[in-house]
């Protein structure tokens, strides 16, 4: 294919995904195809000869769709939304064409540029006060890991780049059982060790971690000869919705001298709506903090925005200038490759800018709003109908329940039975998760096209398999 074809087929392309998004409700939302399906349809030997364009997407129809799960679809209550508004895919349609790698200023200055404003727009839609510096990261995995290597430095004088963690104090990290698994991968990754994040106990109905214990347990790694070197807090834990009560836990780290980072990877962007900000009061105190656009928001993956009070300890932190990335000439420039772990970067800020203009902010509230009042009126009716219980009340649009049936001997594998069947069934999309060491059934409301219906039809797959049982 050359660009001259490209027209042709990218006209195709744009059809077919409208075509897609216009049929989504009707196709079951979880792939239905057995483990290997796929690739046993699949050729075991590249083609040494071109093969027509049509040839290519007949295959593309008939072997991977069927093997899909749609995240787009407006019944996908499963996990966290991964939305791609319409004008954010467009916006991505550019930003192929162009093919830019945004790694330094002068490599695209109007994407380090604009990368600058839109952080700016979201910071100020979020309610973070001046001063916090936003860079875009590919994901809240990664946003993490920075603010770990920085902890990890600043607890160790800048010197562990340099000499390795060989003959220091083990360094500790603190946080509550209610974290994402990415801050054990960031652990792992920066080289501190899983028996050094030190578990935090949860207290009260956000499940937020005890700023007593916390106190306690810094006090008690420094007796023992240990560095403790940051704090980390979540609002909108994944599990089901934990959030520290950040007003207490980021003073401690305060007091203690200790960097803090939050998690609010999901609910942060329901931050935009002001009335959710009781969940976010004292991130003022926080010197990190990471929310993706790319779930509720509506911004094609990858799109996290990363916040920073003092930017200049993360890129002592990742920061390497060999000869041949060195801008000349500029002074007062950004190169947001050394606020990031790999080099190469896409230009991210496109879609962000296009989706904020298209909608504003005042539309990117109405569906958050409507997410969150329709999965409430959801957990309620759960709650009234008989053989059900609510495990855990509504954080913004993210609760679980239980199936449990008088007479009932093994709830675990009753809910597992039930989350399966409900699965199968294809109308909509749910997970399990674990609560105080019992399987509940896990719901949020998140896709950019749901609607109050799609959210009616979830109380009728669940309540109908239910019964089936």
């Amino acid at each position: 294919m050359d660009w001259q074809d490209f027209g042709k087929w990218g006209r195709r392309a744009a059809d077919w995904a409208r075509d897609y998004h216009a049929n989504l409700r009707d196709r079951p939302v979880r792939a239905r195809t057995a483990p290997g399906h796929v690739l046993d349809r699949l050729p075991a030997a590249p083609p040494d000869a071109p093969e027509a364009m049509e040839t290519i997407l007949a295959d593309f129809e008939t072997v991977l769709m069927p093997g899909m799960t749609h995240w787009q679809h407006p019944r996908f209550f499963a996990y966290f939304p991964a939305n791609a508004a319409p004008v954010s895919v467009l916006a991505e349609f550019y930003v192929s064409a162009i093919a830019a790698q945004c790694m330094l200023w002068q490599t695209s200055p109007a994407a380090t540029e604009l990368e600058t404003r839109v952080t700016d727009w979201m910071r100020q839609a979020v309610g973070l006060p001046e001063g916090y510096i936003g860079v875009i990261q590919d994901s809240a995995s990664t946003a993490t890991l920075c603010a770990v290597l920085t902890m990890r430095e600043k607890a160790l004088e800048w010197r562990g780049n340099r000499t390795g963690l060989s003959g220091e104090p083990a360094l500790r990290i603190y946080c509550s059982a209610e974290v994402h698994s990415s801050v054990d991968r960031a652990i792992w990754i920066a080289g501190i060790g899983e028996e050094n994040l030190v578990r935090i106990p949860t207290r009260g109905p956000w499940r937020s971690m005890d700023p007593d214990a916390l106190r306690d347990a810094i006090a008690t790694d420094r007796a023992a000869g240990h560095l403790p070197a940051g704090v980390i807090a979540c609002t909108g834990g994944t599990s089901v919705g934990g959030s520290d009560r950040l007003d207490e836990v980021l003073a401690v780290a305060c007091d203690e001298g200790l960097m803090s980072h939050v998690d609010a990877a999901w609910a942060g962007s329901a931050m935009i709506c002001p009335e959710f900000h009781d969940y976010w009061s004292g991130i003022e105190l926080a010197d990190s903090v990471v929310f993706n656009p790319h779930k509720w928001l509506g911004a094609q993956f990858d799109c996290t925005v990363h916040y920073l009070r003092s930017p200049e300890d993360l890129v002592r932190t990742l920061a390497l200038q060999p000869e041949y990335l060195k801008t000349h000439g500029a002074d007062g420039i950004v190169n947001y490759s050394e606020w990031s772990v790999p080099l190469g970067r896409r230009f991210r800020a496109l879609k962000l800018w296009f989706l904020i203009r298209a909608h504003g902010l005042d539309g990117l509230r109405g569906m958050i709003r409507n997410h969150v009042a329709w999965s409430q009126a959801l957990a309620a009716r759960i709650a009234a109908t008989d053989d059900f219980e609510i495990v855990t009340e509504p954080m913004l649009s993210l609760f679980s329940f239980r199936y449990a049936p008088k007479g009932a001997t093994d709830l675990d594998a009753l809910n597992l039975s039930l989350v399966t069947a409900i699965n199968d069934d294809g109308r909509i999309y749910l997970t399990q998760t674990r609560v105080d060491g019992k399987l509940a059934i896990r719901f949020q409301a998140g896709a950019f096209t749901t609607t109050e219906a799609d959210v009616v039809t979830a109380y009728d797959v669940i309540t109908e398999m239910a019964t089936r049982l």
